[in-house]
């Protein structure tokens, strides 16, 4: 499976922004799917969180209520709706796919990246 991230930009604080992860292979609708975020000079930290079939989600604790992770089997494409966005918002945003993840929260889990598009929410 290849990742493709995409959607990233520049906002205000308390504006919007979807993100996008096409998803190349035949293999998407059987892989369980995450957004994962990282901050100048911190460490990758998990964010969402979907299963293979949509009917599943959760969310760190920081994005909830605001975030919103969905996603299209049909079109290979997991999104993330990004709402009332703050500065500590402000990463690069990574999706990841693997098959059953054991430990969903962690990088460990993941077997393919993408490679990360950029959120800026400016204050």
């Amino acid at each position: 499976v290849q990742l493709q991230a995409s959607g990233g930009g520049l906002v205000q604080a308390g504006g919007s922004l979807r993100l996008s992860c096409a998803a190349s292979g035949r293999t998407f609708g059987s892989n369980a799917m995450s957004w994962f975020r990282q901050a100048p000079g911190k460490e990758r930290e998990f964010v969402a969180h979907i299963n293979w079939s949509g009917s599943s989600t959760f969310y760190t604790d920081s994005v909830k209520g605001r975030f919103a992770i969905s996603r299209d089997n049909a079109k290979n494409t997991v999104y993330l709706q990004m709402n009332s966005l703050k500065a500590d918002d402000t990463a690069v945003y990574y999706c990841a796919a693997a098959r059953s993840p054991i430990a969903p929260m962690n990088i460990r889990s993941y077997d393919y990246w993408g490679q990360g598009t950029l959120v800026t929410v400016s204050s």
